[in-house]
């Protein structure tokens, strides 16, 4: 973070000086090794001032040897403040001294007064070496300070200091972080031996912006590519929503065998979070097992993570048990893990826990044990978990917590209260919200407020898509053709069309993607043959097609088979044809699964005998015998 506050304000003028300054120290050589052993010695910041209170009876607050070792243990022990006045009382400070002090500052976050620090050192017609620029240079970046970092550079250039490494990673470093590409590829192309760190670097950058083509460019051209090369390749990928590709890379690190570190497995295990990957995660996890990598609470983290969200809360919930080194974070996890599966009691019980172990809860924290009771129904003890936010723990409600209490009301049938509360928020609502309460009043038959949540959306300019089909569904429930008409022709005029549906499953370690009605898959003959199977048995359970739901003026025969071929039911029947008898079938899609879907999965899970795992936008659906684990609400 960039402090508002200078720490500054003594430095300009140093000219105060301490009593007896011009006194000779005695001993020189020997007592400055003893100052400097003292300091290099301390391990808390209290224990500076008596040591300095030492040198300055012993005449040595003048020697630059001291002054360096002091400026240094200050700023490395938190006390970049008693630095400050150090520095301020030091008689013409050398360049070394003035780098020390814009080391600690940007060590403490002080970009703009280490900045200008440097600036003072150039107005006092001292010349700066390359630890000096480096410093001022990854100030620059960090406050992006475009301007004075070109400023720099000039002076970089003028000192012939433009061809040393350090400094031209750290000058890739500013322009990368300002979104300066073509001055960064500029440094980065000067370089005689572009190496593998100065090309991560540049890789960093390119996805810190987004630019995956131009990262993967600079990624391939790496002859000799290490661990961290590897590891900031798949997290650039994973951070810019291509996990596949990710996961791609991570085998080909395999190949070359390059041994992955702590922060690699943390990449692929959210890889494999996002994809639903349960199978190659399960084989991360044994690969850790095999070359004893720890199970401390960055890793513990993202592997609850990832069985939480591939579908398995039962090993997330092992993991964490066996988790010897857990803090609020690891908490967190499993707590958010419990509300995905609809698993209210666990949660709650999770975050009791949490407290009587000492634990301060976090923002996030509330996030999911607001979330559980939502899943659970828990509106009393939702309110009273929600109100001891800011009364027991001075965290001020945020949008998401808000909108945990409105998707509570809403799914308790408590409408109009959930939209008073709306109302009554400190934050202005957000689609997401307003989305849950139109959701909300489909489920319970309450036209009236949907048409008056539309009407928000639409004049916030926040309607998606999910909007005008929400809405046109609530019509075509209450048997009003005509509005629900008019809804489809208002979303094509808006030029809004549907986000397309896209479900995946994992067999065999491979990811399978299957958009609607999609014909790609090498076995689609086969997969289409057990979708019509099924499709035959589902009418003889009397299953009949919810065609209202398909927004198309086509005939009802087409609606019913536009309905049949919806993502994830050709990413079940995938499953079915590909997995043993009674093997879990689990199913990740980008969207929420529309109701007619979830009345035929539940009716798949019961003739097939199968478990069906599907995630979809909102949660978890474990379907069972013809049972959904979400009451049919989510």
């Amino acid at each position: 973070m960039n402090h508002s506050s200078s720490m500054l304000s003594p430095v300009a003028g140093c000219s105060a000086l301490p009593p007896n300054s011009g006194t000779k120290p005695k001993n020189t050589p020997n007592r400055r090794r003893h100052f400097i052993s003292l300091l290099q010695n301390c391990r808390h910041n209290n224990e500076i001032p008596p040591i300095h209170a030492k040198i300055i009876r012993n005449h040595h607050h003048q020697d630059p040897f001291v002054v360096f070792e002091l400026l240094r243990v200050c700023s490395n022990l938190n006390s970049i403040g008693y630095a400050s006045k150090i520095f301020s009382h030091t008689q013409n400070p050398n360049v070394y001294l003035y780098t020390a002090l814009i080391d600690g500052l940007v060590l403490s976050c002080y970009y703009t007064d280490g900045i200008h620090l440097y600036y003072q050192m150039i107005n006092s017609s001292l010349v700066p070496d390359s630890y000096a620029l480096t410093s001022v240079l990854k100030a620059c970046g960090c406050h992006l300070a475009l301007k004075e970092g070109r400023e720099v550079h000039s002076q970089v250039l003028k000192l012939g200091l433009s061809s040393n490494r350090s400094i031209r990673i750290k000058l890739m470093e500013l322009y990368g972080k300002c979104g300066a590409f073509e001055d960064a590829r500029r440094v980065f192309d000067e370089m005689p031996e572009r190496d593998v760190v100065a090309s991560t670097v540049m890789i960093n950058y390119y996805f810190d912006h987004g630019l995956v083509h131009d990262a993967t460019s600079v990624f391939s051209l790496i002859r000799i590519k290490d661990t961290v090369c590897w590891t900031a390749m798949i997290d650039g990928l994973v951070r810019n929503g291509e996990s596949n590709r990710a996961l791609e890379v991570f085998r080909n690190m395999q190949r070359e065998d390059v041994m992955p570190n702590e922060v690699t497995i943390v990449c692929v295990l959210s890889a494999c979070s996002e994809l639903g990957a349960l199978q190659l995660g399960r084989w991360v996890r044994s690969y850790m097992d095999k070359h004893r990598i720890e199970l401390n609470h960055f890793v513990g983290g993202a592997l609850i993570n990832m069985y939480s969200r591939c579908g398995d809360i039962d090993e997330a919930q092992r993991v964490f048990e066996q988790m010897k080194e857990k803090n609020i974070i690891t908490y967190n996890s499993m707590i958010m893990g419990f509300a995905l599966h609809g698993k209210s009691v666990e949660a709650i019980e999770l975050f009791r826990g949490l407290i009587k172990q000492g634990f301060t809860p976090s923002s996030v924290t509330f996030v999911g044990v607001l979330n559980a009771c939502s899943h659970g129904g828990l509106a009393e003890l939702g309110f009273e978990i929600f109100h001891s936010m800011a009364k027991d723990y001075g965290i001020e409600p945020q949008i998401e917590h808000y909108g945990c209490m409105v998707d509570l009301l809403g799914r308790l049938g408590r409408l109009q209260e959930a939209y008073s509360f709306i109302r009554m928020m400190k934050v202005a609502p957000d689609h997401v919200m307003l989305g849950a309460l139109l959701s909300a009043c489909k489920i319970h038959g309450n036209l009236e407020l949907a048409e008056r949540v539309a009407k928000s959306l639409v004049a916030c300019k926040n309607a998606d898509s999910g909007t005008y089909i929400l809405l046109s569904n609530a019509y075509s429930s209450s048997g009003k053709w005509k509005e629900a008409a008019e809804v489809r022709t208002n979303m094509r005029e808006e030029g809004i069309e549907k986000e397309p549906g896209c479900s995946s499953i994992e067999v065999n370690n491979e990811i399978h993607e299957f958009l609607l009605g999609d014909l790609r898959h090498p076995q689609k003959e086969k997969i289409y043959k057990k979708l019509e199977e099924l499709n035959q048995i589902l009418r003889l359970e009397g299953y009949t097609p919810a065609t209202e739901v398909v927004l198309h003026d086509i005939e009802k025969s087409e609606k019913e088979w536009a309905l049949a071929i919806h993502s994830e039911r050709l990413a079940i029947c995938y499953g079915l044809i590909s997995t043993k008898p009674l093997t879990t079938i689990r199913v990740v899609k980008n969207l929420r699964v529309c109701n007619d879907c979830h009345l035929t999965i539940k009716l798949i899970s019961n003739i097939t005998r199968r478990k069906i795992v599907v995630r979809d936008r909102n949660r978890f659906h474990h379907f069972e015998n013809g049972v959904c684990s979400c009451g049919d609400y989510w």
